[in-house]
């Protein structure tokens, strides 16, 4: 199975290479390109080019982590900039899984012995819509990926509400598919095509579906997760749709690591939060190495009380005046606050969380209190938390597990311990730093459930006003390719004209 596994890692990252994408507009539009290839390859290359965010996109709107100098080029999100080579990244990183997909989806369509294959497939890319719904809003969804199908070179955008109805559909549908007794999917990197396992992460999958719902739909949300909670969500860490990473193929979200790693610093709130908390899984996340600059050599000091985040809306050039700076912020011709670990979450060997166990947990005790599932919210909210602490033994470093009893005491602490009266702040803190390594998660969630409590960015940049980003743009280069869609797209949308508020238009299931 492993040398199986190495073979298909190995022609996914030829594939990856060789059949890169800008956008929806041009993908799949050669005939030579992969169209013969077997489905099952372009499904695994899916999996492994899937993207959840970027860390100075959606982790730097959502208080993780930021460029924290000032070059031009970097001025995007951390100053509320709205800047197209951040923008773009994302079209592009979608639109190849997208390719893949629906080309894969036709040349099987109809095959009575691919059922699995089929099933995972369209799972597989419900996810890949959701996260760019969750993005965007409005996308090219029923036309997307069909150029050299259908000839559809100029896509249109879809409703994302409509696409959000019709991802329930296809995430139920094909998850009722599934048969233990039918094909085996060798060429799934996630699960080793385990049909259990894909069962389950389908209806959490579905559940953080549902859960979207809950400011714009309330009785939508509870039929939703009643659905995914009767049908079966994980149970355990062994559920995790995560992805592994060796020295041939290695970890690209962490691409940070080999682009001026020094850039980059972990945020003010976070590092507050865990602080307050004294939560053991900052080890793993943060840390201050003797020389900023050099950050890839030697480990970084983890100690917690010797963190220092670095505060939103600042800069290099401006950060020795935000309160509370260290006098003086420069050190050996670096700045001296905490950086990621290089060694451990920000390895390029770091696994890669899609859906876990501790973010169905923490879903699941959001809808317990809500009284939408049976269950007890504080002994699902307990477990989500174990269940993020213990997916840091994945992690490289050699830092070890976090024992039971810091998991105990983490969990008796006053600012982390459970009551009834705070219980969604509570459990959506929690889910926000169990996101740390899944940016795009934690600030989706962030906007629905509107916690933690984030004091905006002081910086107006490209908003209307103080506040926080909604939405990612779309790239510029829609308005030259495919203009009459792009065009449509953002009135729908409601986007102005001048676009000066397209940083705060909201996707539909962001109500205000």
């Amino acid at each position: 199975m492993k040398t199986i596994r190495n073979i298909i890692i190995t022609c996914c990252v030829f594939m990856g290479l060789t059949a890169c994408d800008k956008g929806f507009e041009e993908i799949n539009t050669s005939p030579y390109a992969i169209n013969d290839l077997d489905a099952s390859f372009l499904f695994a290359n899916s999996q492994q080019a899937l993207n959840f965010g970027s860390w100075e996109g959606e982790a730097t709107i959502v208080q993780y982590f930021q460029n924290g100098y000032d070059l031009g080029a970097t001025s995007g999100f951390q100053f509320n900039k709205n800047v197209n080579n951040f923008n773009e990244i994302r079209w592009g990183n979608y639109g190849g899984p997208i390719k893949n997909l629906v080309q894969a989806l036709h040349n099987i369509e109809g095959d009575p012995t691919r059922t699995n294959l089929r099933s995972m497939m369209r799972i597989w890319k419900a996810l890949i819509f959701m996260n760019l719904v969750d993005t965007h809003g409005d996308v090219p969804y029923s036309e997307a990926g069909r150029a050299y199908l259908d000839g559809i070179i100029a896509p249109a955008y879809d409703d994302d509400a409509a696409i959000y109805e019709d991802l329930y559909t296809e995430i139920k549908e094909a998850s009722a598919a599934l048969n233990p007794a039918g094909d085996i999917v060798t060429a799934d990197l996630i699960y080793d095509g385990n049909i259990t396992k894909w069962q389950r992460m389908a209806n959490s999958l579905l559940l953080r579906l549902g859960m979207r719902y809950s400011k714009v739909n309330p009785t939508r949300a509870a039929q939703i997760a009643l659905e995914a909670f009767n049908t079966g969500v994980m149970q355990t860490n062994a559920d995790d749709c995560v992805l592994f990473y060796n020295t041939l193929y290695t970890n690209g979200m962490n691409g940070i690591s080999g682009n001026n790693a020094r850039y980059y610093y972990i945020e003010k709130p976070l590092i507050d939060q865990f602080k307050l908390t004294n939560d053991p899984r900052s080890k793993y996340i943060t840390g201050k190495y003797p020389d900023p600059n050099i950050v890839l050599n030697t480990p970084p000091d983890v100690t917690l009380a010797n963190q220092q985040g670095f505060p939103v809306g600042y800069s290099d050039l401006t950060v020795a005046s935000s309160p509370g700076a260290p006098v003086p912020v420069t050190k050996v011709g670096g700045l001296d606050f905490s950086q990621p670990n290089y060694f451990a979450m920000f390895s390029i060997l770091a696994p890669r969380f899609f859906i876990t166990n501790s973010q169905t947990k923490l879903l699941l005790a959001e809808a317990a209190f809500r009284g939408w599932i049976p269950g007890n919210a504080q002994a699902l909210y307990e477990e989500g938390i174990r269940a993020s602490m213990s997916q840091y033994t994945l992690y490289p470093g050699g830092y070890g597990a976090i024992s039971v009893s810091d998991q105990d005491a983490y969990i008796a602490d006053t600012d982390v311990a459970y009551n009834a009266t705070d219980a969604l702040r509570l459990i959506n803190t929690e889910y926000w730093v169990s996101n740390v390594n899944n940016p795009l998660e934690g600030w989706s969630n962030f906007r629905r459930s509107g916690f933690p409590a984030l004091t905006p960015n002081p910086l107006v940049g490209d908003l209307p006003a103080i506040g926080f980003v909604r939405r990612v743009p779309y790239p510029t280069q829609e308005s030259g390719s495919n203009p009459d869609s792009y065009a449509a797209a953002r009135a729908a949308m409601g986007i102005a004209a001048d676009s000066s508020n397209d940083l705060s238009v909201r996707v539909f299931w962001d109500n205000p």
